[in-house]
C-alpha cells in the first residue's frame, strides 16, 4: 500500500472530456520525506514512516530531533507509516505527488471528520421525528420517542441510537478517481469530497 500525506486545500470543480462539471476536492499532496524504514530483522515487520509539514526545532523534543536528524532533515508535523510500500525506499529520500499517484488512479483518503458537538437524533442518526401527528404538543417534533418496553425488559438496550456527540472521528473515503495530478505545486485532485476541514492533514492510500 503505498501512499503520502497531505492537505487539505478546499473543493472546487473540473470539466470532463464530455463538458460535465465533475465536484473534486484539491489535496496539497507532499513532498514526503522517508524519515524511518521498518525492517522484520529489526521491528518485526515492514514499513515506511513518512514525514510532512514543516515544524520549528523549539517545538521539538530531543527524541524527536534525534529521529529527524538521523533521516538528515528537518522536524515533520505529521508521521505516518505505510505498510508494503510498492518501491523501495531509502532514509532520507524525497517523495512527491507525481512519484506515487497519476491521473485516473483510485485512491483511499483518511482524515478526521469535522467536530458537530452535541446533536439530536435526526441530524446525528437520520431518524424522521414525529412528522405532524404532535396532538397539540409543541415540543414533541425532533424527539426520539420511545426507547423500549415497560416492566419487561425494565432496561434500555445497549446500543440504542440516542443523541450525543457527533463528528471528529477517523473517517476513510474509498475509491476516489485522481483527476489531476500538478506536481508544480504539489498538488492532487480528487472527485468528491474527504473528511476534515480545510488545512486539516489527510493520508492518501493507493
Amino acid at each position: 500500500m503505498s501512499g503520502l500525506i497531505g492537505k487539505k486545500i478546499g473543493m472546487t470543480s473540473v470539466y470532463n472530456a464530455d463538458g460535465q462539471a465533475l465536484a473534486c476536492t484539491v489535496i496539497e499532496t507532499g513532498p514526503c520525506v522517508v524519515t524511518q524504514v521498518r525492517s522484520i530483522e529489526k521491528d518485526g515487520y515492514t514499513a515506511v514512516q513518512l514525514g510532512y509539514g514543516e515544524k520549528k526545532e523549539k517545538h521539538s523534543n530531543k527524541p524527536e530531533m534525534g529521529h529527524f536528524k538521523k533521516a538528515g532533515t528537518t522536524p515533520k508535523r505529521k508521521l505516518v507509516e505505510f505498510k508494503e510500500f510498492e518501491k523501495e525506499l531509502n532514509l532520507g529520500e524525497t517523495l512527491s505527488v507525481a512519484d506515487v499517484f497519476a491521473e485516473a488512479d483510485f485512491v483511499d483518503v483518511v482524515g478526521t471528520a469535522k467536530g458537530r458537538g452535541f446533536q439530536g437524533v435526526v441530524k446525528r442518526h437520520g431518524f424522521g421525528g414525529v412528522g405532524g401527528q404532535t396532538h397539540g404538543q409543541h415540543n414533541r417534533g425532533r424527539h426520539p420517542g420511545s426507547i423500549g418496553a415497560c416492566s419487561f425488559p425494565s432496561r434500555v438496550f445497549k446500543g440504542l441510537r440516542m443523541a450525543g456527540r457527533m463528528g471528529g472521528n477517523r473517517v476513510k473515503v474509498q475509491n476516489l478517481r485522481v483527476l489531476r495530478v500538478l506536481p508544480e505545486q504539489n498538488l492532487l485532485v480528487v472527485s468528491g469530497s474527504i473528511p476534515g476541514a480545510k488545512n486539516s492533514y489527510v493520508i492518501i492510500e493507493k
